[in-house]
């Protein structure tokens, strides 16, 4: 098959030249790769001409090029300390940019505000002249034994010009992370869940805060060491609500959408009439609890939002006030910024009044607005302490049922290009680019994600501190992280607006400075970390990530031998989290009948002839059929439950060292949370939890459903049974269950 990219009217500019090449090689701009197609494609001269422009290095002819590159050779030598170093323990060196004739002391300021001096070692620097200065790059090795943590290093230059200083960010990481364990020690297990659709009779139409506490509360019954929700970052505060957790408005804070308004204490306080228009607030959402076609976001923000700021207005004692005052000074500027974002919204959508397109956050006008929305600002912030209370709930639930990891948060790729994130830290991010993906089997245009970049050069400026900020808020309360596309650490395709997503190029990012900080917050946070390093993937990044003790993920369906069937278990990675299936597939009642399939038949997103998918469908499904009845874990005529367990008793027998169980396969559900490659064509994520009948399935209800009691169990036993379980040793299912159906 051709690579589609070809197609792209941005595949016919000249080739860039030599100097282009090498200007865009040097800031990480790949000028070639091969497609998944196995075709090498040369990056046209466009695509990194506006690559390089987006990162504020000028290229719009050679002439521009030759002094950029210029620039970029010496602008280290100009620095006498570089902005941020980020080494491993026991390991590192600093390179100085000392003045002729220059005598240089270096200091290490750490955390806990001691000093340290470091020693400078003899040997043969390196000269260049810059400026008419001429400058020796003296490398400074870090001790061995110098902490971990985020320190200050400075250095002081003495000579005939006169002392001057400089100083940069020291960031010490662990070389790698602890491995995860169960509550005996050895391999672990968890839920996975689409927090919105699982509901309960105390619910206002959509999963929240509360019920993930109850639900933490149920796994941890059942054994479980984990729950795995799905990204639960800001979204917009004024609907309509952008339905998918993977485009946010910010990823450092959380979506005051989740938050049960009955649970804070000042609901209590609230007046006769307040206390009433609350409840008629929630009575047609809790109505819907038992409605299973579709979530409906905006009525369930517009109603809680109404009773949220009642319960605001009622005022605090000093202990509550005291420690709302505590969160908002540890929160700093970066919370005052987003609640003032949240309130800038508020006020265009309420006076009609649109601020100017590109107006930063330090403009005079937005300040003005500061000044005049400064009630509101104070409920967002408000808001974002709430959520924080209840999510450490739900923390403190997980660990009283006896959960070895906790809850695991989600880490979406990226943020919404009009978001809080992209307004509030707009030097961090790459103007007139998107992210997305080169073209694919799946998707033969590629596709663009409406999420700006962080611009690599920035991150470092910044000491990656947006990066930390980011990871410490997440896990808090959380004892693992799951990051979603975790090949963004290592490269990202930009996509230049005005280009089709085929005619963009990898961008690399300092991955062992990425890594670093992420292993740093996480070994803080006594913390697990999960990648998501599925599809093309150069094959040294999942070894780098497993040395530094970032679990992968396997996908039982993705995993196949060298003929295409069903890779044995045994063969399967150690250090990954693995599943039967993803939010991307159907649940796996819905696989086995090829849903997935007649989905994509029906919106007519197939790029092959429907029997053609049918077949290697069947295909796939009865070659795993087979390999589950070889290891004796399926009788001839298995009900679909029956296939289910196996299937993850099967998974079970593998070596990884997590193992997740999704929600939707312990009740049975049928339909995909979320369809690739659709937008309004079908709803997704706005599906509620419901059974093979397609009635509501609600949180009370589930501890005592048998359908999920079984799968828990069998999974909870094949866990211990040391990787070799057969069916005879797991509980039985319902005999009246029905065959496995199938097309």
């Amino acid at each position: 098959m051709a690579d589609p990219a070809s197609t792209d009217p941005a595949a016919s500019d000249p080739r860039p030249s030599d100097l282009l090449r090498t200007l865009a090689q040097a800031h990480g701009v790949a000028t070639e790769y091969w497609s998944f197609f196995g075709e090498q494609v040369h990056v046209p001269a466009s695509t990194l001409r506006s690559v390089l422009t987006a990162m504020g290095v000028p290229a719009a002819d050679d002439v521009e090029a030759a002094a950029a590159l210029s620039e970029t050779e010496v602008a280290p030598w100009r620095r006498l300390v570089p902005a941020s170093a980020v080494v491993r323990s026991g390991s590192g060196t600093i390179h100085l940019h000392v003045a002729d004739g220059h005598d240089v002391t270096v200091t290490a300021v750490l955390e806990d505000g001691s000093t340290r001096a470091l020693d400078i070692p003899v040997q043969q620097p390196v000269a260049r002249t810059v400026d008419g200065v001429t400058r020796w790059r003296v490398a400074v090795p870090v001790p061995d034994d110098m902490p971990l943590g985020w320190h200050v290093l400075r250095a002081r230059q003495t000579g005939p010009t006169g002392p001057s200083e400089g100083e940069g960010a020291l960031v010490v990481t662990p070389d790698r992370l602890p491995e995860p364990s169960g509550r005996s020690g050895g391999r672990a297990w968890g839920l996975m869940a689409q927090l919105y659709s699982v509901r309960s009779e105390r619910s206002w139409g959509l999963g929240d805060f509360a019920d993930l506490a109850d639900l933490a509360a149920v796994s941890g019954a059942a054994g479980a060491d984990y729950l795995l929700i799905n990204p639960v970052h800001a979204a917009e505060v004024t609907t309509p609500i952008e339905p998918s957790p993977y485009l946010p408005s910010s990823r450092r804070f959380l979506a005051p959408l989740y938050i049960r308004p009955e649970r804070i204490p000042e609901w209590a306080y609230l007046s006769e009439p307040d206390a009433a228009a609350a409840v008629d607030a929630r009575r047609p959402l809790a109505a819907g609890d038992h409605d299973a076609s579709r979530l409906d976001r905006d009525a369930v923000w517009e109603a809680k939002r109404s009773v949220l700021e009642r319960v605001f207005a009622v005022p605090r004692g000093a202990a509550r006030q005291a420690r709302l005052d505590e969160f908002a000074r540890r929160e700093g500027a970066a919370l005052q910024d987003f609640a003032l974002w949240c309130a800038v919204r508020e006020y265009e959508v309420e006076t009609g009044r649109r601020l100017p397109d590109g107006i930063r956050i330090d403009d005079p006008r937005v300040n003005e607005l500061r000044t005049r929305l400064h009630d509101r600002v104070a409920f967002h912030v408000w808001l974002q302490w709430i959520v924080d209370e209840q999510l450490a709930e739900a923390a403190s639930s997980a660990e009283a049922a006896g959960m070895s990891i906790g809850i695991m948060h989600d880490l979406a790729v990226g943020v919404h290009r009009h978001g809080s994130d992209a307004w509030s830290l707009h030097d961090m991010y790459a103007p007139g680019i998107t992210v997305g993906a080169p073209p694919d089997m799946y998707n033969q245009q590629g596709q663009t994600w409406n999420q700006p970049p962080w611009l690599p050069r920035a991150l470092a400026e910044n000491a990656y501190t947006p990066l930390r900020d980011m990871i410490r808020a997440l896990l808090r309360h959380a004892g693992a992280l799951r990051i979603d596309h975790i090949l963004g650490f290592f490269r990202l395709w930009w996509i230049p607006d005005g280009l089709g997503p085929g005619a963009g190029t990898y961008v690399r990012y300092d991955h062992e400075a990425m890594i670093g900080v992420l292993a740093l917050e996480a070994l803080r946070a006594d913390a697990v970390v999960i990648g998501e390093d599925l599809g093309l993937v150069e094959p040294w990044v999942r070894d780098y990530l497993a040395d530094r003790g970032v679990l992968g993920t396997s996908v039982l369906w993705f995993e196949s031998d060298d003929d295409g069937g069903p890779l044995p278990p045994e063969r399967y990675r150690r250090a990954v989290l693995a599943t039967v299936n993803t939010h991307d597939l159907p649940p796996t009642a819905g696989y086995l009948a090829g849903e997935h399939v007649a989905l994509r038949a029906r919106l007519d997103l197939l790029t092959r002839p429907e029997k053609d998918e049918w077949a290697d469908f069947e295909a796939e499904r009865d070659g795993m059929l087979a390999a589950l009845r070889s290891r004796g874990l399926l009788g001839d005529d298995p009900s679909e439950t029956e296939v289910i367990e196996a299937l993850h008793v099967f998974l079970a027998a593998a070596p990884s060292q997590l193992v997740g169980v999704s929600l939707v396969d312990a009740v049975g559900e049928r339909r995909v949370q979320n369809q690739p490659g659709t937008d309004t064509e079908y709803p997704n994520w706005q599906i509620p939890l419901a059974g093979p009948d397609g009635e509501v399935v609600l949180l009370d209800d589930l501890a005592d459903l048998p359908r999920f009691a079984v799968l828990v169990e069998s999974v909870r036993r094949a866990m211990a049974s040391g990787g070799s379980p057969t069916q005879l040793d797991l509980p039985s299912s319902s005999q009246a269950d029905p065959p496995m159906s199938t097309r």
